[in-house]
Formats: C-alpha cells, structure tokens, sequence
C-alpha cells in the first residue's frame, strides 16, 4: 500500500478515514462538524442538477501570502512555514447588499482569502472586524432576515435592525464597531482583516494552540464620512472595486501584515472569558500580536465572473496543522458555506480553475452537474476497496481533534467571570475612540436610531447604549429629542458568503 495515493477531500487535504464518522463516543451521535461526512452525503445528494443563485457583490485579485517570521512551533502547516511563498486569492464584499448595491454603504466587509497550499486548499473567511453580532449559528438565518428587506413593501427596514439588535445584547461589540469610523472604509486596500474566529494550530509534534489571524493594511487605515460615503454611493457605486483593479493594474501593489495571537491549549479552560466567543476579543495585552508575515495583491482577475463571482470560499477547507475550535458560529459554518457553494455554483464548484487545488485530488466523488474532471475507467469510486484506490491515512489528515477533550467543551460553555455582552463594546466607545470620533458615533446612531418609528423598539435601541455606555444612553436619549432621520439605506450587516 505505499504507493497508494491518499484520500482527499474535494478541496485536496488528505482524509482520516472513509468507513467512520466523527462521533460523540465509540457508539455516540455523529456531529454535524464532521465536513468530510458532510461534504460526501451532500455531493452524493446532489449528484443530479441543482439550481444555483448568485451571491453578494465584492471583487478581489490574487497575489501571495510569504512568511517571513518562524511560527513551527505552533503550526505544522506548510503554508506558515518560513520562507514557504503561497499563491492566493482574495475576495472582498459588501455583506448585505444586492449585486448592483453602492460600495460605500455602511456594513462590515466580508475579507475572504484562498490559499493554494501544497496539502490542499486552506480557505480563511473572515470580516474587517475581529468579532460578530452573533455567537451562535442557530441564530443566524434569523440575524439575516433582520437586516434584509421586508416581505411587503420589500424595504429596508430600521425597526426590523433595531428589533433584532436590541433583543440580542450579544452584539453590541460588533454595533459598536459598525457604527464607529470603521463601518465606512475609503477602500479595501484601506482596512484590517480578521479570521475573527478563534481556530486551532498543531505543530509537528502534535502540541495545540488556539489562535486568531489579524491582517494588517500597510496603506494605513482610511475611513469615509457619511456624507463622502452617500455622495459616491450615486457618483461611483463601483468605487472599491474600481479602486482596487486601478491600483493592481498600475504597479500599485497593495499589502498587509500578517499577525496572530496564540493562546495555549490550556489557557482556554480558565479564561476570564469565553474564547470561543465571537463577539469577543482577545486582549493584546494577554496574547499579543506575532508576526508571520505579507500578504500581496498583485495580479488582477482575467474574467470576472469565472474567477470572483464563481470563486468559493469555505472555513471547512482545513489543511493539516489548521482545525476548528468549539467555536459555535465556526462550527455552522463549516456546514453552511460549502453547502451554498454546491447550491449557488454547483456540486462540481471545487473543480473550476479559480477554486481547485494545486495539489493532486484523490475523491470519490463522482457525476454531478459540470462535472469535467475525472479518474480513468479502471479507478474505483468507492471505499474501502481492494484494486487500488486511494486509502484514508489518519497520520497524513487535517488533525487536532478537541471533541474528546470533555473538560474543555464543558469550560467552553461555561459562564467566565467577564462574559457580559457590554463591556468590551463599552471600552471600544470609552478608550479606543478619541473625543472626535465619539461625537461622530453619537450622530450616527442618533440618526440611526432616529429612523425607528415603533416606540418600543426605539426605547429598546435607547437602553442598548446606555448599556454600553450610560453617558452615551443619556446623550442618545436627548438628542432623539429632535433628532432628524439618517438619510440612504440603513446599515446592515452579515457574514459574507464569499
């Protein structure tokens, strides 16, 4: 068997094994986490045509990812090691928006990136902000459908927002940001990325950390005011993306500074807050930045469509010394994205130029809509088998498993003794905002607010800041007094499907 090629997932990391799947125990329920499980009934179940949608509007460009700093000993992953240069691609979005909707309206961006490693493809899609309104995904379809459009009238809708958000203390971290400076970046080559969740790095000798991936801009960060955002959402709806693609194409490279934070196995269980919260921030002053190094757009896309529109992005695109955390929003979405990716583009996606891998894949997978890659006649499309088909090898897969680890998906969902939904969003408005920027995010939550016509929800929307801030609530309150309604769409806001 030593000549037998590894089994891979359809994004080319090799497989542990294709005859168990993950469980609770020996003889436990399976998890719905187990992407690989997930990723062969799916494709098995979409074998015939599907129906695919289009998604959010965005654009992007490829480069490379090079490291410059020694990170092995936390990660085995040979795209992290030093010197190793990596082809990437990056796709950048407005969230909530519709295809044809203006750059500049007030929402996070979506900041998705692709890396085509030598062990398979590792996706890495996160926002501009390092945290997210909701820690659950159980929660999310609700979230969305609070920040879309009404069923009748199909508008956009403040008491909708407001509704949800007051209702849902949990994300005032993210409010906080969205309707700070940083809700209206000037471009995408001026803003911060973040993987926002907290994931999982193994290093050769199996040792586990957990981390987060912040993403530096060395443009420097730039930001619009509401009304330069308003005026180029009707001058130039298409502003970033033209930014970006005139930057590229003149030479003008754009760059960021890869850094993470690492925190040891361990340290998790006894946090003074969750860490696998995503409305949560790690304090740089406990885990500070390390730097692993640059990331480079330099080439621009030759076909739009086929190689932005069609790209799919994916957080269970793992590859090994790179797994999940008990994370409940990474955890859903492992499922949800790559299960959009076969609606919206088709079962076949992984196998179009702009998301293949550039190392060999060996799957099982077979037929489908656009299916146009194939093994010869003589290869088996199934396991276990005995002609020589590919064979899972645990010792070769994406690793690093915390299922079984009771004790620390128990301190996961336990109460830490900060874990309030308030104070990092307080100290956000308080000590990291200076006194300019806080007038502005009293206008724009006035204004904002100002356009909640249900009293209810208006008081709600009022008791949300003063929770964060009590002299921020008593200045909301007295300016809602005669405050005038915030003109152009109301800010919204999701995770990208990028």
């Amino acid at each position: 068997m030593s000549h037998v090629p590894p089994t891979t997932t359809n994004s080319g990391a090799p497989v542990a094994s294709d005859a168990h799947a993950l469980s609770v125990g020996s003889d436990g329920p399976i998890v719905l986490h187990d992407h690989y499980l997930v990723e062969k009934l799916a494709q098995f179940n979409r074998e015939r045509v599907p129906e695919r949608v289009v998604h959010a509007k965005g654009g992007g460009a490829f480069g490379t990812l090079r490291v410059t700093n020694d990170v092995s000993a936390y990660t085995r992953a040979a795209l992290f090691q030093p010197g190793v240069e990596t082809e990437m691609l990056a796709r950048f979005s407005s969230v909530a928006g519709e295809l044809g909707s203006p750059d500049t309206w007030r929402d996070p961006r979506g900041f998705a990136l692709k890396f085509y490693t030598s062990e398979g493809n590792y996706d890495l899609v996160g926002n501009n902000t390092p945290v997210f309104f909701i820690r659950d995904g159980i929660k999310f379809p609700d979230f969305i459908h609070s920040q879309k459009r009404l069923p009748g009238s199909h508008l956009r809708d403040n008491d909708m927002q407001w509704d949800f958000w007051s209702l849902s203390p949990e994300t005032a971290h993210q409010v906080t940001w969205l309707m700070g400076d940083r809700g209206l970046p000037s471009s995408w080559r001026h803003m911060d990325g973040f993987g926002s969740h907290t994931y999982q790095w193994i290093n050769a000798a199996g040792e586990r950390f957990w981390v987060k991936y912040h993403f530096k801009t060395q443009q420097g960060i730039k930001n619009l005011t509401a009304d330069e955002a308003s005026q180029l959402a009707g001058s130039d709806a298409d502003v970033h993306i033209r930014d970006l693609y005139e930057h590229i194409e003149a030479g003008d490279f754009p760059r960021w500074t890869l850094s993470v934070q690492v925190m040891p196995y361990e340290d998790a269980k006894a946090y003074r807050f969750n860490p696998f919260d995503l409305t949560k921030v790690w304090p740089h002053a406990d885990y500070p930045l390390i730097e692993v190094g640059v990331m480079e757009l330099n080439r621009n896309p030759e076909n739009y469509f086929a190689q932005i529109e069609q790209a799919t992005f994916a957080p269970s695109n793992f590859v090994p010394g790179i797994a999940a955390s008990p994370d409940k929003m990474l955890l859903a979405r492992i499922f949800s994205y790559a299960d959009a990716h076969r609606y919206r583009v088709g079962t076949n996606h992984a196998q179009l130029p702009v998301n293949a891998p550039k190392s060999p894949v060996h799957s099982y997978s077979k037929d489908g809509a656009a299916r146009y890659t194939f093994a010869s006649a003589q290869t088996p499309v199934y396991a276990p088998n005995s002609v020589g088909g590919p064979a899972a090898d645990p010792a070769r897969a994406t690793d690093g498993s915390w299922e079984s680890d009771g004790e620390m998906t128990r301190s996961a969902a336990a109460l830490h003794a900060e874990d309030d939904d308030w104070g990092q969003a307080g100290t956000l408005y308080r000590e990291v905002f200076d006194d300019a920027a806080r007038a502005r995010f009293l206008d724009t939550i006035t204004g904002h607010v100002g356009g909640v016509k249900s009293d209810e929800i208006r008081e709600r929307a009022v008791q949300y800041w003063t929770n964060v801030d009590a002299g921020l609530g008593i200045a909301l309150r007295a300016n809602l007094e005669g405050a005038p309604v915030e003109t152009g769409t109301p800010a919204t806001s999701a995770v990208p499907v990028a």
